[in-house]
């Protein structure tokens, strides 16, 4: 299989139906999906839990963590031991739990993997909202008694959100997700999440759903006081004679983000360096690389590896 050349590879959404989601994932991008909930659509994973595999080219069934192992360095660009991020579509309809993932140091001290997070706003309905961190003031013994007494939306920051809106979420910032937003999520590549509250909700079976209360406790940073949107009023937007822009809108140790204006023809060159993960948020284009091309639309997600020299967007 190493013999095989990589290319930029499609792989097969792996969707997930918590109780929380909707259906906009499907309708919006016409994924042709049955009637169903449809709150998460993991576009890139080398989870256990939720494994992509590719659908196109020589390398089709094949799954992310068999490539991993295979082409290594050449697929991602470092010599990770699984692929790092996690890439998703996030649907909440209703509310999600109140939660937090460990960062490092967490992780350690009480099990799983660390994650820091980001969301980009693909649309929002009026009122949207996320939460995010506390209230100036609150300390672990006031969150501790508003646990008890369900005042626990009473001591967080709540962030109105637009489309296009970017929220970088490190670990160790308590948060959950509000009605009404549609989201692209960026991850390392973990699932861990430890839940604190959930609203009184209950689950399918009708009993409520599992808290992790004393680990997410031990992995808050309880005095994180760092903005919590992203001021993009300074992002410069650097254009090329085909009247192309790209933007940083993000840069962590983990992952960098950056929003691509395709109008003509644009060229991109991994080289070697590291992967990269398009999301191709509305529009169209063309995607060419010496060995394949590639038709992109609204919603779809690929892959291209590290080692490929050079591909292009073209504008449709």
């Amino acid at each position: 299989m190493e013999n095989i050349p990589l290319y930029p590879l499609r792989l097969q959404p792996v969707y997930k139906d918590y109780i929380w989601g909707g259906n906009k994932i499907a309708a919006q991008y016409k994924r042709g999906l049955p009637p169903g909930i449809y709150a998460e659509s993991w576009e890139i994973a080398d989870r256990p839990e939720g494994m992509s595999v590719v659908v196109n080219g020589p390398l089709a069934g094949r799954d992310l963590f068999s490539l991993t192992k295979a082409y290594g360095e050449r697929l991602m660009g470092w010599p990770f031991t699984e692929f790092p991020l996690l890439l998703k579509i996030i649907d909440a309809k209703d509310k999600l739990s109140l939660q937090v993932h460990p960062d490092e140091a967490g992780a350690r001290d009480t099990g799983g993997d660390p994650k820091t997070e980001m969301w980009y706003v693909l649309s929002a309905e009026p009122g949207a909202k996320v939460y995010l961190g506390f209230k100036p003031g609150v300390t672990p013994a006031a969150f501790k008694q508003a646990l008890v007494g369900d005042k626990v939306g009473d001591l967080l920051e709540e962030i109105r959100v637009a489309r296009g809106d970017v929220i970088l979420i490190p670990g160790g910032k308590i948060h959950a997700i509000g009605p009404g937003c549609l989201l692209l999520e960026v991850m390392q590549n973990s699932n861990t999440t430890f839940r604190l509250f959930d609203w009184n909700r209950k689950g399918r079976d009708g009993q409520p759903r599992a808290l992790q209360v004393n680990k997410a406790l031990k992995v808050i940073h309880w005095d994180d006081a760092r903005p919590a949107k992203i001021d993009q009023s300074k992002v410069q937007f650097a254009r090329d004679p085909e009247n192309n822009a790209v933007a940083e809108l993000l840069h962590t140790p983990y992952f960098k983000f950056e929003k691509l204006i395709v109008a003509g023809l644009l060229r991109c060159a991994p080289g070697g360096k590291t992967f990269h993960a398009l999301f191709v948020e509305e529009g169209a284009a063309l995607l060419s690389s010496a060995s394949e091309t590639m038709p992109l639309e609204s919603g779809m997600t690929v892959l291209v590896p590290a080692d490929l020299p050079e591909y292009s967007l073209k504008a449709q």
